[in-house]
């Protein structure tokens, strides 16, 4: 478990300003020998799926490099899936990555813009993950279509060559005609973050973006870093400052 200072959130700032003209958006290459493969199963719901035409291709999460994007059209039917109402359709998503090494879920289309215009302008954030009697800081980089998550102290030792524990993608294929957009979690290894903890830490990181009293301290850990604090997240969160 460890803390983060504002120094060592300038430091992050830093060492991202200096590579950011060289990349528009970090690649990770995981390890698939780094994990065992969970043996593939026929989930009670296949039926359900099928209606939409999602893809048993569609494989457990091993690895992940996130400039190769998964297309949506390569884990359902899309022409099918538009004939489902968005209530319908967000629900059979969210069921189908249950218990399968990925996430589901799903937001209005104004909320992604504005997901979309804060992330732009401010890419990083520092979200503390508690684990047991403490909580372990994971480094969130917000480059939609994707937000990519690993540990801070991974990031901090191996830069942009740290591997990602969780990965991202937003889907807006559905926006304008249905006021959806679809989001998929990927947990890249399964040994340092659970099915619950990567979606706790999805929905944390948009609360951050998407509410205004929470934004400011991403706009301070981006653009005012030494007057950031993270107890402040800490206090947000309503977890101790240890």
């Amino acid at each position: 478990m460890q803390r983060i200072s504002p120094r060592i959130a300038r430091t992050v700032i830093s060492s991202l300003a200096k590579t950011s003209h060289r990349h528009t958006f970090t690649t990770f290459a995981a390890n698939p020998n780094l994990q065992k493969q969970p043996q593939k199963t026929i989930p009670c719901e296949f039926s359900k799926w099928a209606s939409l035409g999602f893809y048993r291709t569609s494989s457990f999460a091993s690895g992940f490099t996130p400039l190769q994007r998964k297309s949506l059209d390569s884990i359902m039917d899309v022409e099918r899936a538009k004939r489902n109402s968005p209530e319908v359709l967000a629900s059979i998503w969210d069921d189908y990555h249950i218990g399968r090494g990925h996430i589901g879920a799903s937001m209005k289309e104004q909320l992604y813009c504005l997901l979309e215009q804060r992330a732009s302008d401010c890419r990083y954030f520092v979200i503390p993950l508690w684990k047991g009697s403490g909580y372990s800081t994971m480094f969130a980089q917000v480059q939609l279509p994707h937000i990519i998550f690993t540990g801070l102290e991974d990031y901090k030792a191996r830069g942009t060559q740290a591997a990602p524990y969780l990965t991202v993608t937003f889907y807006t294929e559905f926006a304008e005609s249905k006021d959806l957009v679809l989001i998929r979690g990927d947990v890249v290894f399964t040994s340092k973050l659970t099915d619950s903890e990567a979606e706790w830490l999805m929905e944390t990181t948009q609360s951050f973006y998407l509410n205004d009293s929470r934004y400011k301290l991403v706009e301070q850990f981006n653009k005012e870093t030494r007057n950031f604090e993270f107890k402040d997240v800490l206090r947000a969160l309503n977890m101790p400052i240890l």
